[in-house]
């Protein structure tokens, strides 16, 4: 199977796949060098809040993760194959919440407004996966039921920021644009894990003097939720045109509205997907080979 599959992968599609694809394949545009993209990027309006975002999305994740046995012990669960179980359900509602709420946002576009709900119900579920009530104890059916809540809200961060960097940063690389995601997610997940552990060892007291009321929790769940609610608040301020969308959408003039709600009139950039047969004939070189145009249209006929 992986020789089939070796055999299967192809540098690029048959036909371009959008029209500002279109675009960039008649203007015979070359994709930068990976570092200059990224220099290009990070001075991009509004390209930094998606990256923390999903940032944040993924170093949760993975501290979540990587710790399941510790979280659900806290719970009362010991059991290992129930905690196999928990870690499943947990990565298959990752699953679920891209597919679901990634989709609802791929038709709506609504990236800022589901990204800081799904940031705002993650500090929410974070809370009782470290939090105990002196006075109730141990809560394995809470905990579990915040472990999967928490993967359907912190998981569709990831996809839908992905797809946000790449609409913003248009017509930069989108290679370039995903590869620095997953880098920056995964270096620094992985440099805050040892701290989440160090952290994991504190439990901070919350209001000892009310028996009632008396709880702590665990200092691992505070640091991700303080890496939450600063991202919710990064990501407050993020009001940039989605270019991608403009260059895709069709007409001459298009008024577009930016997630920052600042309504702007812009030339669409659409292409048409048709070359005439004179338009052809002139972007054929002498050594038969074609231009990007003329590659268009015959993968389109």
């Amino acid at each position: 199977r992986p020789l089939v599959l070796f055999f299967q992968f192809k540098d690029k599609p048959p036909s371009p796949p959008s029209t500002s694809e279109i675009e960039k394949m008649v203007k015979g545009e070359k994709e930068p060098p990976f570092l200059k993209s990224v220099s290009t990027l990070f001075s991009t309006r509004g390209f930094s809040r998606p990256l923390v975002a999903f940032i944040c999305s993924i170093t949760v994740t993975n501290i979540v993760g990587a710790f399941i046995d510790e979280v659900m012990e806290r719970g009362g669960i010991m059991d290992q194959f129930t905690i196999d179980l928990a870690g499943a359900g947990f990565e298959f509602a990752i699953l679920l919440g891209g597919i679901f709420i990634g989709g609802y946002v791929d038709k709506t576009k609504q990236y800022k407004s589901v990204t800081l709900g799904c940031l705002l119900a993650t500090m929410v579920l974070l809370i009782p996966l470290g939090l105990t009530e002196h006075a109730i104890g141990k809560e394995p059916i809470l905990l579990v039921a915040s472990l999967l809540g928490l993967g359907l809200a912190a998981g569709p961060v990831q996809p839908i920021n992905a797809e946000l960097a790449v609409d913003v940063a248009y017509p930069c690389d989108e290679t370039a644009v995903e590869s620095l995601q997953q880098i920056g997610g995964n270096l620094i997940s992985a440099l805050l894990v040892p701290l989440a552990e160090l952290a994991a060892e504190k439990d901070y007291q919350l209001l000892p003097t009310f028996p009632l009321l008396a709880s702590d929790i665990r200092g691992d769940v505070v640091l991700m939720t303080v890496i939450a609610a600063l991202t919710y608040w990064f990501y407050t301020g993020f009001d940039a045109p989605l270019m991608r969308t403009i260059a895709d959408s069709s007409g001459s003039t298009t008024t577009t509205t930016t997630e920052g709600g600042d309504e702007t009139t812009t030339t669409s950039l659409a292409m048409t997907a048709s070359v005439s047969p004179s338009s052809m004939a002139t972007n054929n070189n002498s050594s038969g080979e074609s231009s990007p145009s003329s590659e268009i249209s015959s993968s389109l006929s």
